[in-house]
C-alpha cells in the first residue's frame, strides 16, 4: 500500500480505523472517520492511513482479509464477518493476528484512532496494544453501543421509553432472555478493553457524560465535534408571490421508529388549514421504510393519508446532493425519539444557514440552541411540534433571527487540526516521567 504523500520525520503517522467505508456504507460515523482521515492529510504535520472493515455481502478476496476494491491511495479494507453482537467481540482472533496486526505492524503508526469497533471487535484494541505497546490509541464514540445492547440507542425495548442509565438489572429488563450475569460480563469486558485506550473522543458533551457515568475516566475524555467536508453553501430559497413565507420544511434521515418520522407526520396533520395554506410543504428525504416492522409501516401510511398533499416523499439521497437539495428548504426538522449524539444533518443545516426544529433531548438539545439557532419541542409530542410549526409559519421575523444566530461549523480540516494537537499533547505527556519518578531524579542530582 502506498502512502497518500511522502513521509517526514516530523509528521505523525496516524491510522484511522472505521467499522465501514463511506463508499459502501454511508452512515454518520463512516463519514466522520473518513473526513478526519482526509483532513489530516491536508495538514503538514500528519500522514494518515485509513482501514475500514467490510463484510457480507461484499465477497472476500482470496486468502487474505485485506482488500482494496480500488479505494483511494492510503486506504485499505479489512474483511471480517465473525462478530458477536452481544459481546462486541471478534471470534476470529487468528485472522486478526495474521492480517490485521500484520498490516498495523508494517505501517508502524504513531497513533491508531478507532472510530468504531462494530464488526471488528473490541479485541482489536487489545491486539494493537499488545503488538505496539508504545502506540497512542484513541477511541471516538458515536452512540451508546458499548453501554447498551439495544443497538446503542438507550431506548427501552418496549414502549420506546428513554433509558436514563444502564445496569445489568435494567438491561435484563429489556432482554429477559439474557441474564443479569451475562450483562455484567458484557459490561466488564467492554470496560476492560476500552480501558486499554489512552484517550477517548466524543462529538458531544452529552455522550461524553454518559460514558463517564458508566465508568470511563473523565480525565481521558475530550469533546471534539466531527468536521464537515462541504464546499458549496446553498443560498436561501428565493421567496415568490406563490411562496411568500419560509414555509418549506424538510426531514433528512432513515424512516425508522427511532428517528420519529411518524411524530413529524402526525404534527403536520395537526396544523390548521388556514395556517398551513397552499404554500407550505413537508419534504421527506429518506428511505428504508420497507425494512421496518409492519406495524410501523402501517402507522406511517395512515399518517400520510391524513396529511394528504402536505407531504412529498423524495426517497433516499447522497451527501453530495445536500447543497442542491438545501436550495428548496427553509427549515430542517429532527423529531428523533432517541438521544442522538451529533447527527451530521445538524452540521449540514448550520453550514447552509438553515434553522432546525428538534426534539429537546440529548445531542440535539445540546447542538441546537432553543430560540437562538432553532426551536425545541418536547420529544415524542406531535402536539408540541405542531405548535412549533405554527410558530414558524406565523412569525415573519423568526427564520431570519434564528439564521443570524447560526455559527458555521468546523470543516474537516479544522477538526483534523484539533485532533492533531490532541495527539501531540498526549504523546508528549506519555514521554514525561510520572511526578514521583521526576521528583526522585531531582533529589538524586541535588
Amino acid at each position: 500500500m502506498t502512502a497518500p504523500k511522502s513521509a517526514s520525520p516530523d509528521r505523525l503517522r496516524v491510522l484511522v480505523v472505521s467499522h465501514a467505508h463511506p463508499s459502501l456504507s454511508l452512515g454518520g460515523a463512516e463519514v466522520a472517520s473518513h473526513n478526519l482521515h482526509r483532513g489530516l492529510n491536508e495538514l503538514d504535520g500528519a500522514l494518515s492511513f485509513y482501514l475500514a472493515r467490510v463484510g457480507h455481502p461484499v465477497p472476500r478476496h482470496g486468502a487474505s482479509a485485506l482488500m482494496s476494491l480500488r479505494q483511494a491511495e492510503g486506504e485499505v479494507l479489512y474483511h471480517a464477518d465473525e462478530y458477536d453482537h452481544f459481546l462486541l467481540s471478534n471470534r476470529n482472533t487468528d485472522e486478526m493476528r495474521k492480517d490485521f496486526l500484520r498490516f498495523v505492524k508494517d505501517l508502524s503508526p504513531d497513533v491508531v484512532h478507532f472510530h468504531h469497533i462494530i464488526g471488528l471487535g473490541l479485541e482489536t484494541l487489545f491486539a494493537v496494544r499488545d503488538a505496539l505497546p508504545d502506540v497512542l490509541i484513541v477511541v471516538t464514540f458515536h452512540e451508546f453501543l458499548s453501554i447498551c445492547h439495544h443497538h446503542g440507542q438507550m431506548v427501552k425495548t418496549t414502549g420506546m421509553r428513554l433509558c436514563e442509565r444502564a445496569s445489568p438489572i435494567d438491561c435484563h429488563g429489556c432482554f429477559p432472555q439474557i441474564s443479569p450475569a451475562r450483562f455484567l460480563m458484557r459490561e466488564r469486558f467492554a470496560q476492560s478493553m476500552l480501558g486499554l485506550a489512552d484517550h477517548y473522543v466524543s462529538p458531544s458533551e452529552f455522550l461524553a457524560r454518559r460514558y463517564v457515568e458508566w465508568g470511563l475516566d473523565a480525565a481521558r475524555m475530550s469533546v471534539i465535534e466531527n468536521g464537515l467536508a462541504v464546499a458549496e453553501r446553498a443560498p436561501p430559497r428565493p421567496l415568490t408571490k406563490a411562496s411568500p413565507r419560509r414555509s418549506r420544511f424538510a426531514y433528512f434521515g432513515q424512516m425508522t421508529p427511532y428517528k420519529g418520522a411518524d411524530v413529524l407526520l402526525d404534527a403536520v396533520g395537526r396544523v390548521p388549514e388556514q395556517i398551513w395554506g397552499e404554500d407550505s410543504r413537508l419534504m421527506i428525504f429518506g428511505g428504508n421504510l420497507e425494512r421496518q416492522p409492519q406495524a410501523y409501516q402501517d402507522k406511517v401510511a395512515a399518517l400520510v393519508a391524513k396529511a394528504g398533499d402536505r407531504v412529498r416523499f423524495y426517497g433516499a439521497y447522497q451527501n453530495a446532493e445536500m447543497p442542491r437539495l438545501m436550495r428548496s428548504v427553509d427549515w430542517l426538522i429532527m423529531p428523533s425519539v432517541w438521544w442522538e449524539n451529533s447527527p451530521i444533518v445538524i452540521q449540514e443545516a448550520f453550514f447552509h444557514g438553515r434553522p432546525l426544529i428538534a426534539s429537546n433531548i440529548g445531542g440535539m438539545a445540546e447542538k441546537i440552541a432553543d430560540d437562538v439557532t432553532g426551536l425545541h419541542f418536547r420529544v415524542g409530542s406531535a402536539e408540541d411540534l405542531a405548535d412549533r410549526l405554527i410558530e414558524a409559519l406565523t412569525d415573519d421575523d423568526l427564520w431570519g433571527r434564528l439564521r443570524a444566530g447560526i455559527r458555521r461549523p468546523d470543516s474537516h480540516v479544522d477538526c483534523a487540526r484539533t485532533h492533531l494537537a490532541l495527539y501531540r499533547r498526549l504523546i508528549e505527556r506519555r514521554r514525561q516521567p510520572p511526578e514521583g519518578l521526576a521528583a526522585d531524579a531531582v533529589a538524586r542530582t541535588a
